[in-house]
């Protein structure tokens, strides 16, 4: 069921890196990574009310606010490379480092110890990540222009998505999903400084601002799925499964958009798949 539910947490994220990648191109990536976090203060406010804990001690809140941290540098990284149009760029990088920075974490600090067929799976889904998110043709342009600046996006988000993932498996279980919602408020209040300077974008339109709350409210759906994932599964797995995301557009690309796979992208695909099954089983 661990393994589902991450799985479930990659489809909610793909849908909301697709989304909010070509929302970015239209209306500044500070309003969209503000907007979408308020999108999702408001669906993990509703889901904790809804699904009461048992108790909430200080230190889950600790956490979760933690991990609103690393959710408001990634996304705002994220969405700031992805405006410049080089999705090929920051997403490979920043999955396949928050991934490796994530087990790595799970492994020297917090105890996990994947069998080896979990670690073969791990092994996998590296280049798998790369070849499905750099192997496609132009659908977020090639990153020619500023692609060292748009990298160091990449990295920066991954050391976000590293905390954001983390820091929110350290939450006991009594405490719901509290700390989501207690993260999502300090991501909220991080990023207001950035926004404030960009206030004149709200009133642009008011499609692209129930779209980005929509967004935000998905990435929320996402990490409520992956948080329930860590209370059912290693850190390590849970991590890899949910980071399993960019074979979502990639998919939709082939089944919506009509959009022709590369042989690269084929074998990502493949190789993703062959992960699915190998931590699964692990």
């Amino acid at each position: 069921m661990g393994a589902l539910l991450a799985l479930a947490s990659a489809v909610a994220y793909g849908f909301v890196d697709f989304a909010g990648g070509l929302l970015s191109r239209r209306v500044h990536f500070a309003v969209v990574t503000f907007l979408g976090q308020v999108g999702g203060l408001l669906l993990a406010l509703a889901a904790a009310l809804l699904l009461p804990a048992e108790a909430v001690g200080s230190a889950d809140l600790i956490w979760g606010a933690l991990s609103g941290a690393g959710s408001a540098t990634a996304m705002h990284f994220l969405n700031r490379g992805l405006s410049r149009g080089a999705m090929s760029v920051v997403i490979p990088v920043s999955a396949v480092t928050g991934v490796a920075l994530s087990v790595v974490c799970g492994v020297c600090f917090l105890g996990d110890r994947p069998t080896p067929l979990a670690w073969l799976g791990i092994c996998v889904t590296v280049p798998a990540l790369w070849l499905v998110s750099t192997g496609g043709t132009d659908r977020g342009g090639d990153g020619g222009t500023g692609a060292g600046s748009v990298a160091t996006d990449g990295l920066v988000a991954s050391l976000g998505v590293a905390v954001q993932y983390v820091a929110l498996a350290q939450a006991a279980p009594a405490s719901g999903l509290w700390p989501v919602a207690v993260g999502r408020l300090a991501a909220v209040l991080l990023l207001l400084p950035a926004t404030w300077r960009h206030t004149s974008e709200f009133g642009k339109s008011a499609r692209s601002a129930a779209w980005a709350v929509l967004i935000g409210a998905g990435a929320a759906l996402g990490l409520i799925l992956y948080l329930w994932a860590t209370r059912l599964q290693m850190l390590a797995i849970a991590v890899v499964l949910a980071s399993l995301y960019p074979a979502v557009p990639t998919v939709l690309g082939l089944t919506v958009l009509r959009e022709r796979v590369t042989r690269a992208q084929a074998v990502g695909l493949a190789g993703s798949a062959a992960a699915v099954i190998l931590l699964s089983l692990g």
